[in-house]
């Protein structure tokens, strides 16, 4: 049994049932969705920093003009007046959607990984531009993530799309799906897929610090699929994180998922924007170096790569230009750790923080090495070169070994002439 055996089936459109995971900043670049799109299943594309991504793919200058209205807060640890502009937010994200979106050739679909967590100072309001600029923008689909989203549907419910667009919600526990479901019953919007995210997953995890290994993606997948069976919901559910091969993903379709969602085995795609050099780094990690901390300042653990550089940021909070984590009030649990180390520090001393990190610059900067639990086995997905580096396959690639393979077998990418 292969994942082509399945098929998901969102509405009245069919795709094959692989979904590449939204990785921001801009590591799930357009070109990486629209590999996904081309071959019939779904890419996602992230929102993180999106007024940065523009300017890094087109030239435009929203972190800048940002960063000069605020320039004289720069050095003031209170930054509740850095708010971002509304009418710039819904810019950025309509230019970068629309570029992405008007790309597409296949019968596959665009959807966007939208963070609740990206509160910006302005939470509900700056969601909302968010949500409502995608739409506007043409995205065939929304994934409500990083966070419960209670109140997400409410911000966007007299869009014209509302009804129109495809939503999803990211949840790691039954618990938090009957929250979400709750409202999405009283608006009579369900959604229209969930994905069940486990502890082995990259990046951000829902689950609490202490005892996330704990769980198990299976056991909660299957606790899911039996509360939508009791609550008489039939609506499609895509597993995700720790689903390393094709024959993994065909075993979670055989059990009753529609669908499911992959993200570490293309962070080495050529597609990906991680810089080359982070990607050989990615391939060489070994179990150890792959690390959950709580660096983060969303207070949600954190999968990543030890050596992740910015584990070692002693820099002054960049809120002006960035400041996309800025809870309301423009308080930032980054800017208390490095007001402390500041006030701590002896004369001659390094500056030391440790406990948190500037999550938006790391982010921006590729700097942040997040990756699911299995990034140590991604060696075994390609080829070593001449130089001892290794060969940075294709998004196609991959993609199509997940759709073929079997008897957890794992296609390698051609070989390149100096293997």
């Amino acid at each position: 049994m292969i994942v082509d055996n399945f098929r998901l089936q969102l509405g009245k459109q069919e795709y094959v049932p692989l979904v590449i995971g939204g990785m921001g900043v801009n590591i799930s670049t357009t070109e990486l969705a629209l590999a996904a799109e081309r071959l019939g299943g779904i890419g996602h594309i992230s929102d993180a920093e999106t007024g940065y991504v523009c300017d890094q793919l087109f030239g435009t200058s929203f972190v800048s003009t940002k960063r000069k209205r605020y320039t004289d807060n720069i050095s003031n640890p209170d930054k509740s007046i850095v708010l971002f502009d509304l009418g710039e937010v819904a810019e950025a994200q309509k230019k970068y959607i629309e570029h992405t979106v008007s790309q597409k050739t296949g019968k596959g679909a665009i959807f966007l990984n939208c963070m609740e967590k990206l509160t910006m100072n302005n939470a509900q309001e700056t969601l909302k531009v968010r949500l409502s600029a995608a739409m506007d923008a043409g995205i065939d689909g929304l994934t409500l993530a990083a966070g419960l989203n209670l109140r997400t549907l409410d911000l966007i419910q007299d869009h014209p799309r509302f009804r129109d667009v495809k939503i999803g919600i990211i949840i790691s526990s039954v618990r938090a799906l009957s929250i979400f479901l709750k409202r999405a019953v009283r608006l009579q919007r369900l959604p229209e897929y969930i994905i069940v995210e486990g502890p082995l997953a990259g990046g951000h995890l829902g689950f609490s610090p202490v005892d996330w290994h704990t769980y198990d993606l299976k056991t909660i997948f299957i606790e899911v699929l039996e509360f939508l069976k009791q609550e008489n919901l039939s609506i499609p559910v895509i597993p995700a994180g720790g689903i390393f091969t094709g024959t993994d993903a065909a075993e979670y379709l055989a059990m009753g998922a529609s669908a499911v969602q992959v993200a570490t085995r293309f962070t080495i795609s050529r597609e990906a924007g991680l810089p080359a050099k982070v990607k050989q780094h990615y391939i060489n990690a070994t179990e150890e170096e792959i690390v959950v901390n709580m660096a983060s300042t969303t207070g949600y653990p954190m999968r990543m790569l030890i050596q992740s550089p910015t584990l070692d940021y002693t820099m002054r909070p960049n809120c002006e230009g960035l400041g996309y984590l800025l809870e309301n009030g423009g308080k930032c649990s980054y800017i208390d750790a490095y007001q402390k180390a500041l006030e701590s520090r002896k004369p001659g001393e390094k500056l030391e923080i440790g406990e948190k990190t500037c999550l938006c610059t790391g982010m921006a900067n590729y700097d942040c090495w997040t990756c699911g639990h299995m990034a140590y086995r991604l060696k075994e997905t390609t080829n070593r070169l001449h130089d001892g580096s290794w060969q940075l396959p294709a998004a196609e690639d991959i993609f199509l070994d997940y759709q073929f393979s079997k008897d957890q077998q794992i296609r390698l990418p051609k070989p390149e002439e100096n293997t």
